[in-house]
Formats: C-alpha cells, sequence, structure tokens
C-alpha cells in the first residue's frame, strides 16, 4: 500500500494507518522518497529522462570523464545495472562511449552535447519539484532538513 503524506494530509492522521507506523522513520522516508520519485519522473518525462537517468548525466558531468565502472561506483549501483542506464542514454543520444586512449579495456563515457541539455533541463525541472515537494515546510526547516539527510547519508 503506497500512502502520499504530501496530498495535504499529516503523518499520524492517514486514514487506515496507525500513527505508530507513521510515527516509524523508515516509512516516512520510504513514502517520501516514493512521492519525490513519481513527481520527479512525471516532470522528468517531459525531457524524455527519468530520475535514474538524470542521476547518471549529473555523475558524469562532473569532473574527469569517467569509466562505466568509475560512474556505477559514485553512483553505488552495480556494473550491469550501469551498463543497462548507459544503454538507454547512448540510444537516446545523450551520452556516448568511446575507448580510452591509454587502456584499450576502458570504455570512457562523456555527455553529447543533447546529454548537456537534458542535464540543464533536467536539474531545472527537479528543482522545481523538489521546492514543490518541500513547500509545507518553510525555507529555514527544507535546508535544515536537506542538511539533516546529507549527514546522515554524506558520511567522509
Amino acid at each position: 500500500m503506497i500512502v502520499s503524506l504530501t496530498d495535504g494530509q499529516r503523518a499520524g492522521k492517514v486514514p487506515g494507518v496507525s500513527s505508530e507506523l507513521t510515527s516509524r522513520l523508515g516509512y516516512l522516508l520510504k513514502h517520501a522518497q516514493e512521492e519525490l520519485r513519481a513527481r520527479s519522473n512525471t516532470a522528468l518525462a517531459h525531457h524524455g529522462i527519468d530520475g535514474r537517468e538524470l542521476a547518471v548525466l549529473i555523475v558524469l558531468a562532473t569532473g574527469e570523464p569517467a569509466s562505466q565502472q568509475e560512474a556505477a561506483a559514485r553512483l553505488g549501483v552495480d556494473r550491469t545495472t550501469m551498463v543497462a542506464l548507459l544503454d538507454v542514454l547512448e540510444h537516446k543520444g545523450l551520452v556516448a562511449r568511446t575507448p580510452d586512449a591509454h587502456d584499450r579495456r576502458r570504455n570512457v563515457v562523456e555527455l553529447t552535447a543533447a546529454g548537456r541539455i537534458a542535464l540543464q533541463r533536467g536539474r531545472k525541472t527537479t528543482d522545481e519539484v523538489e521546492r514543490d515537494f518541500l513547500a509545507p515546510l518553510s525555507q529555514r526547516a527544507a535546508e535544515q532538513f536537506r542538511g539533516a539527510l546529507r549527514a546522515l547519508v554524506v558520511r567522509d
């Protein structure tokens, strides 16, 4: 059962779901993430990409040209998943894979011009979706929420 907690209802007051369940962090994070992903994918569909594809474009746009393995490691996905994602992005004309000049076993993956445009549009779109998603919070609370999640997820 997927319950949207962003449609005007507050945690603890979701019909048919106990307040004990809606007070559990795992439940809240899962359903918040599902709602944000659904909103993002709907908005990104207008640009011909989804949230996972946008994440790949973001990773490839930062730093030196990456190999498939390096991109997979940066995203925390397995090699097979990365190959499938890159196959789709390559088919869409958003990335290009070329053999590394110094290591024939390595493919370098880079954004194409169309990929850079998709990245720019995708970033703008997801920024808007995230602002809308966090609208029930004050700007300060939204920044604190992001900071708290970053502290939990990005551990140096």
